[in-house]
């Protein structure tokens, strides 16, 4: 079993070389042609230092930079080559891709770079961090109980941009000496103001059941993945009814670290396939694609692990079932939504049609959502959210005017790139 691991990760070491390199020669083409103004434009710099597996945490938030971008023009930095590619693909903001230190500090040289967004905890989001002029802001890529929102990281930024009340009562308890008052910006789920698009599918009488579950996670206290506990036989007993369409969404990253889940999210696909093969009228979905948000507007029922799914559907005010982690050294916050959320137990999963059946006719469950939701989010009025990141930015730009006029006498100093580890 060890040998096998290792073998894998070999693998898997040498294809992200290969991936590696063919991406530096795809580039090469893409940034020879592209024109980045050199003219101190950009205000708004997005860091991303991740490749393609964790592109979901960008692509959730190209909606609202692109608004963002119409008052203060935004520019993302990508410092891994195959998610530079994607990016410059799917992005509605321009791309730069600065894989070296030498070339980060060119941008920031040639920019007027006066707020930083970071939506993950990345490791190198230190090489951009110490560049003083300029606010560096947490923004996440969801909002969620998982144990990745109560971390002692959120201290190493200027600011951070939370969901809501529940954001703040769970940082509460972890964060020693923070001044919440000042450094975390409640701006609600902006995100959620463009949860639409084209259904892939026709509607019809069938009631509509969206699973989403998260990764396997790469450590117990994070195994919140149900694929390979709950999901084949859930998708099973949905597919079999005949009175349902099953929207399947997994998470980018099914399959990374535990084989066993990965051979479960191919089987679902294959079910998926076959059931459309079986009843073409079916129109079952398997999603894979970059746009969040008809999903769950569009589903009548969603099943979801722990992860920012949970509060992403929870904004629609619209039943949801919860699958419980099998594994018991998984951590689960029941202080918050959690404590009051319709669970599904792995045992139960072959019967999720009579448990659907019974949440949709349950008026009360409905009912007790809408004091979560505001808890979570507070106005979730279409387009509130959105000017609450603009009005956040905008006290930011504020305070980098009022902080640039007090040190405008001041040298700037930058570390000599050579002097960073890993500068490249």
């Amino acid at each position: 079993m060890v040998i096998r691991k290792d073998v894998r990760r070999a693998v898997k070491l040498f294809k992200d070389v290969v991936a590696s390199r063919k991406a530096q020669h795809r580039l090469q083409g893409p940034l020879k042609a592209r024109e980045l103004r050199e003219d101190n434009h950009f205000k708004i710099a997005v860091y991303f230092a991740d490749g393609p597996v964790n592109m979901y945490q960008m692509r959730q938030w190209y909606q609202p930079l692109a608004t963002l971008a119409k008052t203060w023009p935004v520019l993302l930095l990508s410092r891994t080559g195959g998610g530079t590619l994607k990016l410059m693909d799917e992005s509605p903001v321009p791309v730069a891709y600065v894989r070296t230190v030498p070339q980060l500090e060119q941008i920031v040289a040639e920019q007027d770079i006066r707020i930083v967004f970071y939506v993950n905890q990345n490791p190198r989001n230190f090489q951009m961090m110490r560049y003083g002029r300029c606010w560096h802001v947490f923004i996440n890529h969801g909002e969620s109980d998982k144990m990745y929102m109560i971390t002692n990281q959120f201290k190493a930024y200027d600011y951070s941009f939370v969901a809501g009340d529940a954001a703040l009562a769970r940082l509460d308890r972890v964060l020693w000496d923070y001044d919440f008052d000042k450094r975390a910006i409640k701006i609600g789920r902006p995100q959620a103001d463009y949860f639409s698009g084209e259904l892939p599918y026709t509607p019809d009488e069938r009631q509509v059941v969206l699973y989403a579950p998260t990764w396997e996670g790469d450590r117990g206290a994070a195994a919140y993945g149900s694929v390979a506990t709950h999901g084949v036989a859930l998708v099973t007993a949905l597919l079999a009814t005949g009175t349902h369409r099953v929207i399947y969404r997994p998470h980018p990253r099914s399959g990374v670290v535990d084989h066993t889940y990965g051979a479960a999210n191919k089987s679902i696909i294959a079910a998926i396939a076959s059931a459309n093969a079986r009843n073409p009228h079916a129109q079952h979905v398997y999603d894979a694609g970059p746009d969040l948000g008809w999903q769950l507007a569009a589903a009548d029922v969603a099943i979801v692990d722990i992860s920012a799914m949970v509060y992403d559907r929870l904004a629609t005010g619209k039943p949801l079932i919860i699958t419980r982690p099998v594994n018991p050294t998984a951590v689960i916050d029941t202080s918050g939504y959690l404590s009051d959320c319709e669970w599904l137990h792995a045992e139960n999963a072959a019967g999720i049609a009579a448990a659907v059946e019974r949440l949709t006719h349950d008026e009360a469950v409905v009912e007790r959502l809408q004091g979560w939701v505001q808890r979570y989010f507070g106005d979730t009025t279409p387009g509130v959210a959105t000017e609450r990141l603009h009005a956040a930015v905008a006290h930011l730009m504020e305070e980098w005017d009022r902080f640039a006029a007090v040190h405008d006498a001041d040298i700037a100093i930058v570390p000599d790139p050579a002097s960073i580890p890993d500068a490249e």
